[in-house]
């Protein structure tokens, strides 16, 4: 199965280079999409400087739009399976083959990550853990971590999810909707390293997300 590793990033300059070199030794340069989300420093010549294919949001358009913008690109030139990793260097590339080995007999393989690492913020475990316990209520899906980043999926998959998200929420959305359309999943342990910076989702975010869900559970 031809997969891409789509890879979104915004002011990544600093750790892009080597989340992209440890992911060529998973998967082809030509199959690395980098999506540049308007970035005001030298991600995406960054990027390209390794020899992937770099795509451009003149503006911040949000990760789940960047996520969409890579997606159909790499459906456009034939992939059969999709693996999206940020690219702040918290997700380990060597964990790349077991995503894809994973689709073997699923559609979607999520990731969780190591909840006994204390470098998380407090406040990022409290919101990762309301909103899982709001997904096992309205869909009815126990994904242990539903807002990691790093997952992977089939093309079939992707176009049965009909993903509209354009911020952080598409993380939600992608279990909301694996729940909704009875789709098959498994969960793969990783680890995660956590930046000095919090980057991620808010409480705002947090907020808008469970207001999504229940639009979600009525709507498409």
């Amino acid at each position: 199965m031809e997969f891409y590793v789509i890879m979104p990033g915004r002011n990544e300059e600093r750790n892009i280079g080597q989340v992209i070199e440890k992911a060529k030794k998973s998967c082809p340069a030509g199959r690395i999409v980098v999506v540049d989300d308007g970035s005001t420093d030298g991600t995406a010549q960054e990027a390209a400087r390794h020899g992937v294919t770099v795509l451009r949001h003149i503006i911040n358009m949000g990760k789940g739009a960047a996520m969409r913008t890579g997606s159909q690109y790499a459906i456009s030139k034939g992939a059969q399976a999709l693996v999206y990793i940020d690219s702040d260097g918290q997700h380990d590339p060597e964990d790349i083959p077991r995503l894809t080995k994973a689709l073997e007999g699923n559609d979607i393989a999520f990731t969780c990550r190591e909840r006994k690492s204390q470098h998380m913020p407090l406040v990022k475990k409290f919101g990762n853990w309301f909103i899982d316990a709001m997904m096992k209520t309205l869909f009815r899906i126990n994904v242990q971590d539903t807002q990691c980043g790093y997952k992977a999926m089939t093309k079939d998959a992707y176009q049965k999810l009909g993903l509209m998200s354009s911020d952080y929420s598409i993380e939600s959305e992608i279990v909301a909707k694996t729940g909704k359309n009875k789709l098959r999943f498994t969960q793969l342990p990783i680890k995660t390293i956590y930046a000095d910076r919090y980057k991620g989702t808010t409480i705002f975010d947090g907020i808008n997300i469970v207001m999504k869900m229940l639009w979600w559970r009525t709507g498409r």
